[in-house]
């Protein structure tokens, strides 16, 4: 869950199951005959099921579950079976029971967006001079990065006046990383409110015909302390807690991720190609405690994309792609949890 958890403290529940055939029941078979939403993570083997806007999130040989990101309950642990995601009887007619059961509403809202534009003063990033039109232009990544930022910071104030729509730099000046991570993880959040974290990056490639952008979220296998505070005296529900939200992280950072990708490509078109979603340890990104996505625009180093990465007009498309990317995520997350959003 990507806000701060302050909830989790009053709601530790433990139930006592029964244990059915260790055959177990066909999740993704038993959610579509129940009209249930699967989200699966295959890398992170966690997933989560959605239904009337209540949600249940679980990873395979976990046995606890978490409904609507505040009870913790204790079932069944899922598992694999010839490739299959598996649960028992008692985890099905747990998850029946809740979806059929009233909703809570809660106001859960994204409360701010933090944009990081990558380098800046005297780290200019990546960067290569090219001849465009018989004039010498020097690409620098830090350059890119501001400008994307500064027009994906007005695209999102002017939609959503009620957010902290903050910037790690909205000047050419040189942050270390953890400075960077610093600010991200030092953002005050209201209670039910949440942040995102995306980084903005221009790459570059000793082979100059790689082109195209992509989205890069943390390796699942990666865990950090993300509890910011102690809710239970049993170190093994503690550290239980801790790998839940990071796993929602995790999720919550796929799903940013596929609806920007989403986004740049519906603005971009054919004048470049998406090469996916990608996990990988960077620092701001294992170093910011909140979903965090970081995004590379392109390749200044191929020299069709170079001279797109110079052109207003084209970072102009980027910057609307991922404001709408963001809007997306925003609307589901916060339209899903009862909370109005933007539709």
């Amino acid at each position: 869950m990507i806000k701060k958890w302050v909830l989790l403290t009053a709601f530790i529940f433990f139930a006592f199951p029964f244990h059915s055939s260790a055959k177990g029941l066909n999740l993704m078979t038993e959610a579509q005959e129940n009209g249930i939403t699967l989200h699966w993570d295959p890398l992170s083997r966690s997933g989560m099921l959605e239904k009337n806007g209540r949600y249940i999130s679980f990873s395979v040989g976990n046995g606890y579950i978490l409904k609507d990101f505040t009870l913790i309950v204790k079932e069944d642990a899922p598992f694999m079976e010839d490739n299959i995601l598996k649960v028992s009887q008692s985890f099905m007619t747990s998850v029946e029971n809740f979806f059929n059961g009233k909703l809570d509403i809660s106001s859960y809202k994204i409360g701010a967006i933090l944009i990081d534009p990558g380098h800046g003063g005297k780290d200019p990033g990546a960067l290569k001079e090219w001849t465009f039109d018989g004039k010498k232009v020097l690409v620098q990544e830090k350059d890119v990065t501001l400008a994307v930022g500064l027009m994906l910071r007005d695209h999102l104030q002017g939609a959503y006046p009620d957010k902290r729509i903050l910037m790690t730099r909205s000047t050419d000046v040189y942050l270390k990383l953890e400075e960077r991570t610093e600010i991200a993880n030092s953002v005050r959040l209201n209670e039910n409110e949440a942040i995102l974290y995306v980084s903005i990056h221009v790459n570059a490639s000793l082979d100059q015909t790689v082109s195209g952008y992509e989205a890069w979220y943390l390796t699942p296998d990666y865990r950090r302390q993300v509890l910011d505070k102690k809710v239970s005296d049993d170190e093994d529900i503690q550290s239980i807690l801790n790998d839940m939200m990071e796993e929602e992280y995790t999720l919550e950072s796929i799903l940013i991720s596929k609806f920007v990708l989403e986004g740049i490509e519906g603005q971009v078109g054919k004048l470049s190609s998406s090469r996916g979603m990608k996990a990988n340890d960077w620092f701001v990104v294992k170093n910011s405690m909140m979903p965090s996505v970081l995004l590379e625009i392109g390749f200044l180093t191929n020299e069709t994309e170079a001279r797109l990465l110079a052109d207003e007009s084209y970072l102009k498309k980027v910057a609307l792609g991922v404001y709408n990317g963001l809007q997306a995520f925003v609307s589901h997350f916060e339209r899903s949890r009862g909370f109005t959003g933007v539709n």
